[in-house]
Order: C-alpha cells, then structure tokens, then sequence
C-alpha cells in the first residue's frame, strides 16, 4: 500500500491559509518498520509539512529511538545529554522527564502515577504547569473553569555544548479525556484560545519569519543568537512571561559565576533564522527564554538603508532590550490563528521537524490524571546553517 497524507484537522480557530502547508496525517505505512524507500518518503514530508502524524501507532521505545536516529544517523544521545537533566536538579527540566531503562534515548513524561512501565517499577509524572514557571498565574477559581496558559514555547535543545535536535518524536500511550480548555494569553490583548486537554501546542518557523514586515525581515536575516551557559540552570530563578514565549526580565537569573562549570567554547552561538535542508525555506527558530546576547551584522552592500533597523550591526547584551525586540518579533506568531493544538489520541505518534517549529505544553491535569507519552530526540550531528550570502542580499 503506497504512503498517503491528508492534511490535519485545523482546529476553527486557525487561519487555514497560514497553515495550509503545515502538518500532514500519514496512512498507509507502521512507522515502526520503515523500509528504506518508505523512509525518505516520510523524511522528504517531515522536512517539507514540519509535523507528521500517525494515528493507531504500535511503536516500542526501540522502534522510537531507531525512527528518530534515522533522520541524523551520527546522533546517539538524548538532545540534553544522557541523564544530565535527572542529575542536574537545578536546572528547570528536572521534574518533568523520566528516562526508560533500557532505551536512555527515550523520555517518559505525562501526568500522574504510571505502574509496570518499559522496566519501570513505579513512575510519578507531573504536567509542567504555568503556575510554577510564570511571574503570575491563573487564579484558582479560573482555572477550575478551565482557563490556563501556554506553558513555555520552546525548541528541544540543550543550547549549550550539544547540536538542537534535528527531530522530535512524540508517543502517545496514555491520553486522558476530559473537557477542552481556554488559553488565556494575559497580555493585554485579550486573545484566548480554546484547546483539547493536555494538547501540543505548535507555531510554523516559516510563518514566524514571513510575517514579519520589512525591517524586522532584514534584521533577522543579519543576527545571530548566543545562549546563555547552561540555560536552563540560569534561568530557573526567574519568571516567565504570561504568553509562555520568554523571561520577565527582573535581574533574576542565575549568575554565571554560580553556574555549573562552563566553558566559552561551548556557549551556542545560532543563526536566528535556520535553513530548511530539503526546501531551502528560512524559518525563524530562537528558545526565547535562553537567549542573552544578539549579534547583528551590518547591511550588505548596496541595501538600501531607510527604515532598516541597526544599519551598522550591533551586539546587544542588555537582557531587556535583547528580550524586548524578541519578543516583538515572535509574538505575532502565537496569535490564536496562527497555532496548531494537538487533539491527541490514544496511539499518536507525531514526528516534528524541531529546527522548524515552536512548541508548547499546554493545560493543567489534575494529580489523578494519568497521561504517560514517550519523547525521543536526539542531540543532532551538526549545529542548523543560517540564511546564505542570496538570502542575506534577499532579505536585507
């Protein structure tokens, strides 16, 4: 049977002609046991629709981790490194991820306790929730009403020492039902968002980068994104942002001097718009909350300079300023038109193509809520290229 795709189901809040070219439901193949014809086919559609999704999967962590190697042959550990985020109990991540015995690659996370699973005895998993991450939080009487929040938008990556992650896999092996939720943005807009319990939630790169008007095109094309060292142990003092997309900027974060030891040459300094492999498409993929330095090129030669912002280059080492002009480039692509929710269902697999989406955990469970999902990704062999010299000329 030859391999057919439909496109996902978009949500009626969505703008369907923004996401026209995102996401597509895979038949007609297990992805457990791709040949190899079948797997460029299904590489060529990840690269190509930025998310695949198949529904009734039977997939075992080693099916899962040989899956997700495929699409980067020369990755071998998880995209944070092979149980540094359970040793490091600093660092943010430490509550939510719980590794499978056997398959170290693989990551057991949901809500809940989970018995007798892939070799482990007894689980306890926690939904990360806003109310632990953001500077305020829902009131309780709200969200009993099912009001919540994006929790933080994201790219899987250490950002630091190790390569993002080329691709994502996401399993779903426990999915509780209950009533859809509301995502309040808080920002003063007045957006919301109605969205399944417990969904994924997730914004197309491309998008974030076509948007965007003329200068803010140009000045993206220009700039490169130094992380901080260890960026998820430095930002865990401070607060997030009501969106989920970035830090409050209150002097919070940890200073470098307390940092875990570091060293300079494995600080990330990234293009903030990736280069599509297989399209050639830009797609504009910044971890907002890691961020603490932009590097801006000056104009090209021959651009023209009128309206163009930091005509001159410049490096921009002011953490608001820096998270100030972040997040006006990218909040415009969390408008609720412009967001994919996840309605999972038991046995979803969905493949996401993470060097060019954003994603989020959304929604709050309560503790007997038992959702348990397996995530493998891999800390790629080689760190994502930026636009070229054409697309600089382009773009700028």
């Amino acid at each position: 049977m030859a391999i057919e795709i439909a496109p996902l189901p978009v949500p009626p809040t969505a703008d369907a002609s923004k996401l026209k070219d995102f996401g597509r439901e895979v038949k007609g193949v297990k992805p457990g046991s791709l040949s190899p014809e079948e797997f460029k086919e299904i590489h060529d559609l990840l690269y190509k629709y930025g998310a695949l999704l198949f529904r009734d999967a039977d997939l075992t962590p080693e099916q899962q981790f040989a899956l997700t190697k495929a699409f980067d042959p020369a990755a071998e550990n998880y995209g944070h490194g092979n149980n540094k985020t359970e040793g490091e109990k600093k660092s943010i991540l430490h509550p939510d991820l719980k590794t499978i015995p056997r398959v170290p690659q693989v990551q057991l996370i949901g809500n809940g306790t989970v018995y007798n699973h892939e070799g482990l005895a007894e689980a306890m998993l926690k939904h990360p929730s806003h109310t632990t991450f953001h500077k305020s939080r829902i009131p309780p009487e709200d969200e009993e009403k099912g009001y919540t929040r994006f929790y933080r938008w994201h790219i899987d990556a250490a950002l630091y020492n190790l390569s993002p992650p080329k691709v994502t896999t996401l399993y779903g092996v426990t999915v509780p039902e209950g009533p859809r939720q509301r995502v309040r943005y808080d920002d003063g807009t007045g957006d919301e968002l109605e969205v399944p319990l417990g969904t994924t939630a997730f914004v197309d790169g491309r998008n974030m980068f076509n948007i965007l008007p003329q200068e803010l095109k140009s000045l993206a094309v220009r700039t490169k994104v130094k992380y901080a060292p260890h960026p998820y142990v430095w930002m865990a003092p401070a607060r997030a942002l009501p969106t989920g997309l970035g830090i409050l900027s209150e002097g919070l974060e940890m200073s470098y001097d307390d940092l875990p030891p570091w060293e300079e040459s494995k600080i990330k300094v990234l293009p903030m718009l990736w280069k599509n492999p297989v399209t050639g498409e830009l797609y504009f993929q910044v971890h907002p909350c890691g961020v603490a330095e932009l590097l801006i090129d000056p104009l090209p030669a021959g651009a023209t300079r009128e309206g163009a912002l930091f005509p001159d280059g410049a490096h921009l080492t002011d953490l608001k300023e820096v998270r100030e002009l972040l997040y006006k480039m990218q909040r415009p692509a969390i408008a609720p038109n412009l967001v994919y929710p996840h309605d999972w269902k038991p046995r979803d697999l969905v493949l996401f193509h993470n060097r060019g989406v954003l994603h989020t955990v959304v929604g709050a469970f309560k503790p007997d809520q038992v959702r348990a999902f397996h995530q493998c990704n891999l800390a790629a062999s080689d760190d994502p290229k930026g636009p070229t010299e054409e697309d600089v000329k382009k773009w700028a």
